[in-house]
């Protein structure tokens, strides 16, 4: 499993992120290394070159924070999508319905609807009050300087989160590809995000955004279209030939074992399209969906994206287009997983990567011809690199968000009291934008092989439980004050990753060995077993199809003593325990109406007479935009 032994998914939290490494060290052959080397660097040139070209048009602190609001709703919407869809996206979902099915296809159906609720209470809004920041948002109508340290805190911590499990994936996806060192890829990773945001700002983030959304649909596009060659158009058709498919009915059979006895081929196959198999509880399921809905709508890098729109039109506009990309792309992923299940094969994808990441690429390579031909590695490549520039452009938007509560709150709003001149402010902003990067970096390298899944809920949990309720309620209750915004941060915060340290997500050593034992001697069984009959078989392709499921079982073996071997001598998870406490792998149904309770009591408790007095005001820019002009301007 090499450098990504011990990461595992966190799919319950609502952000799917490539935290579960390949086995092999390299999936691209040495002799085909260079097409790794040439796609890569073809992309990063043209971001580059898009850098150097945005450069030249930061010359402000509002270019460098929000492209001067100059970014139009087309443009906006694609960067948006090219935010949004990060590796999880496209490696994780895909990953997730070639194993699961039904199951992996939800995540798609949550994160779309999940723009409904951003398109209808949150864009417009937080376009016509916001300036560069979340904090902004709290800032016009609350005590700014209590508000924005609390707002920037929250940001930090989210994007930290965050970023760490995205430069571990980074890190290990270019060591994977291309066989450069661990270290070196994470190091490769920063300097390349920093690039973007400390000579581009917002504007070249936005360009790469778009490029890399662009690329990631075309990607996709071509394969799904491939597939479908084989398949046909989707249809009953197509998903009839994934309910007889063999691969999948034995990779259900696996999954329900004992339960799966009395099932024919058929309705194995047909259990694939049902749910049950990987979310078997109804209830994980709604928190799942509060977290999913309710988290995107209080990311900060998401929500930065609003400011960055000339009027309040051009951010619906811009939601409005985003879902049209994100949904069309979410839909081709049912394609790219299923596709991936009949063609390579549940197994071989579980022997490359057990969290399923490799789906997608490994079904490029077959498409191409295989691991020993020129185009399929070619293939190969191309959808690593894009996965590659997908990780990047997020971690810049991420870099950007945290380097904008830094700089814009803490520093011009909390320490020099709103007094700093606007080159003042520039020169702070790529200086918190170079600490956020070097931390970033600093962090990733330290995280390997170490499980950061958990991070990933803490980073959705936050914002769900934190920073969606406070914007809500400052933008729609009256009553909302200063003192509600502070409690209700401190309460969604605390509460959301004190249950994500005592849920399933975290490692229990006890558990995690017995589950690995038992792969183990079920897969020496199994390996066994084909052994013997192959001794027995004349077919040549019959032996190589044994041959294939030997080597495969062998992997997972290999996987399962790697992970026995790594967890050691210990007894305890992070936090010292055996077992969870908490059993819900997602917090979102406790710690959201907590979250949500806390701003409510808060706010009854104390008065805030500013808050009240610029409700009103509040309540005409947030629907008019009226005064939004000038407030830039100042």
């Amino acid at each position: 499993m090499s450098a990504w032994s011990g990461l595992r998914w966190l799919p319950a939290t609502g952000a799917l992120l490539l935290v579960a490494p390949p086995v092999a060290a390299q999936t691209v052959a040495p002799e085909w290394q260079f097409l790794s080397f040439a796609v890569f660097a073809a992309i990063i040139g043209v971001t580059m070159i898009v850098t150097y070209v945005a450069a030249k048009r930061v010359k402000t602190s509002a270019d460098f924070y929000a492209a001067s609001g100059g970014i139009k709703g087309l443009q906006n919407g694609w960067a948006i999508a090219g935010d949004y869809l990060s590796a999880a996206s496209f490696l994780g979902i895909a990953g997730l319905i070639s194993l699961y099915g039904y199951d992996g296809f939800m995540y798609s159906v949550g994160w779309l609807v999940a723009y409904i609720t951003v398109l209808l209470v949150i864009a417009e809004p937080c376009r016509n009050i916001g300036k560069y920041t979340m904090g902004d948002i709290l800032a016009f109508r609350h005590n700014p300087r209590i508000v924005r340290v609390f707002m920037a805190v929250s940001t930090i911590t989210v994007a930290t989160f965050y970023l760490t499990a995205q430069m571990v994936g980074g890190g290990v996806l270019v060591k994977t590809l291309i066989g450069i060192d661990y270290e070196y890829s994470v190091i490769a990773v920063g300097v390349l995000m920093l690039s973007y945001v400390l000579f581009g700002g917002m504007v070249a983030t936005t360009y790469v955004q778009i490029i890399k959304a662009v690329l990631l649909v075309v990607a996709s596009l071509v394969m799904v279209c491939l597939v479908w060659t084989q398949y046909g158009f989707a249809g009953p058709d197509y998903f009839q030939r994934v309910i007889e498919d063999p691969k999948i009915q034995a990779r259900v059979a696996a999954l329900l074992g004992n339960a799966a006895t009395n099932l024919t081929g058929t309705e194995l196959g047909q259990r694939f399209l049902e749910p049950g198999l990987y979310l078997k509880s109804p209830i994980d399921q709604i928190s799942l969906g509060m977290a999913l809905v309710l988290g995107t709508a209080g990311m900060p890098h998401i929500l930065m994206r609003f400011f960055t729109v000339p009027s309040a039109q051009a951010a619906r506009t811009s939601v409005i287009w985003a879902m049209g990309i994100i949904g069309g792309f979410y839909l081709l992923t049912l394609f790219l997983g299923t596709g991936a299940a009949m063609l390579v094969g549940p197994s071989e994808i579980i022997a490359a990567d057990r969290g399923g990441n490799m789906a997608a690429p490994l079904l490029a390579q077959y498409l191409g011809g295989g691991p020993d031909s020129m185009l399929g590695n070619l293939l190969l490549s191309f959808v690593a690199a894009v996965a590659f520039a997908t990780i990047v452009a997020v971690v810049a938007g991420l870099v950007l968000a945290a380097a904008s509560a830094m700089s814009h709150d803490l520093w011009v709003g909390v320490i020099k009291g709103e007094q700093a001149t606007d080159a003042e402010e520039t020169r702070a902003a790529r200086i918190c934008s170079l600490i956020v990067g070097a931390l970033a970096i600093a962090i990733g390298i330290l995280a390997q092989g170490q499980n950061v899944a958990h991070l990933v809920a803490l980073a959705f949990a936050v914002a769900a439980s934190a920073n969606f309720p406070v914007i809500l309620l400052t933008l729609y209750w009256k009553r909302c004050n200063t003192a509600g915004v502070v409690t209700g941060l401190v309460v969604g915060t605390f509460t959301s990753i004190g249950l994500v340290l005592v849920s399933p997500n975290m490692l229990y050593p006890v558990q995690h060995k017995a589950t690995q034992q038992a792969i183990i001697d079920t897969n020496t069984l199994k390996t066994s077993q084909l052994i013997t009959e192959l001794a027995t078989v004349h077919d040549p392709r019959e032996q190589d199809s044994l041959r294939q499921q030997i080597t495969a079982t062998d992997k997972a073996t290999a996987v399962a003593a790697l992970e026995l071997a790594k967890v050691g001598a210990k007894t305890a998870s992070l936090v010292g325990l055996k077992e969870p406490l908490f059993e819900l792998r997602n917090p979102g149904l406790i710690s959201i109406p907590l979250g949500f309770l806390a701003v409510i009591l808060g706010s009854l408790c104390y008065r805030d007479r500013r808050s009240e007095a610029m409700w009103e005001e509040l309540y005409v820019r947030s629907n008019t935009g009226i005064g939004r002009t000038m407030a830039r301007q100042h």
